[in-house]
């Protein structure tokens, strides 16, 4: 059966063009696949391998601890090497064709506590330029949970600081409007008036937050901004822009927001996006209940 695979990765090579990385990827699979059918399941004939052959290798990579996604690459691998031998006629029939994709896991969202989304946005400097810019996208990431890419892509005329909102456009280049608290209205505010004059260096661009040459500032350069701030906060988990976002949904939920409205303000098409908040949320109460209850 080896020389099939080589014949299937020469196939790939040639007429798919497909990638170094991608093609490594199939022949790893398959080596590891016509290794178990071969001398475990003790088949040498490609038409011999049954839709029970492949189930049991399936299950022998879940019996090895490898992971959802690692078996559902592994039967796309396989799903192609069988595709393409009954195409080129070096099978009779396609063992693969009703094996189930597994689905993908979903991880929970890692989210801050309120004593760390307190500590994060206490940390910048208020004394200094670049601090007040730092606390002013702090606030306003975590006052309405747009992204990083989205915050760096504000303009002034996006910010409406006296009806106390925020024009968005996010993915798809639709347009939402997110209510805008006083905290972050008022950071803002201290940032239009003391923080971006001195960044702007006389410039007249149209650009919110601004890097120390005067121009938009970029999504690295606020990752480099985030990473400082939470070492000074003596934040030890994992934090990313992303993460601000997903404790601004967690916390709203957790205080009685609507799921419709969150999902508004993330601007999720599908609400089932927006539900895995409710997971954070039941998994935290736990946390809670096993902390605090003297019985539990």
């Amino acid at each position: 059966m080896t020389d099939h695979v080589q014949d299937f990765i020469h196939y790939l090579i040639v007429e798919r063009g497909l990638s170094k990385n991608t093609v490594d990827s199939y022949r790893r699979d398959l080596e590891q696949y016509v290794l178990f059918i071969e001398k475990v399941e003790n088949i040498s004939d490609v038409n011999q391998i049954q839709r029970a052959n492949i189930i049991g290798y399936l299950l022998h990579l879940k019996e090895n601890g490898k992971a959802t996604t690692t078996i559902a690459r592994n039967i796309a691998s396989i799903r192609s090497f069988h595709q393409f031998l009954l195409r080129e006629k070096a099978s009779e029939s396609d063992p693969s064709v009703h094996i189930e994709t597994p689905k993908a896991e979903r991880k929970l969202p890692k989210v801050l506590a309120m004593n760390e989304v307190e500590a994060l946005l206490d940390t910048s400097d208020t004394h200094e330029t670049f601090g007040i810019r730092d606390k002013a996208m702090l606030e306003l990431l975590y006052a309405t949970g747009i992204r990083v890419t989205e915050l760096v892509s504000l303009d002034l005329a996006d910010v409406h600081l006296s009806m106390g909102f925020l024009r968005c456009l996010g993915k798809g280049n639709k347009e939402r409007i997110i209510p805008l608290g006083k905290m972050a209205t008022g950071a803002i505010q201290t940032y239009l008036d003391k923080g971006r004059p001195a960044l702007s260096k006389g410039k007249s661009g149209n650009a919110l937050f601004l890097n120390h040459h005067g121009n938009r500032l970029s999504r690295q350069g606020f990752w480099k901004i985030l990473k400082q701030l939470a070492k000074k906060a003596n934040i030890e988990k994992e934090l990313t822009p992303h993460t601000l976002r997903h404790s601004f949904a967690t916390h709203l939920l957790e205080n009685g927001a609507d799921l419709r409205a969150v999902q508004e303000m993330l601007g999720h098409a599908d609400i089932s996006t927006t539900q895995i908040y409710t997971h954070v949320s039941k998994t935290r109460l736990k946390d809670i209940y096993a902390a605090y209850h003297p019985r539990a």
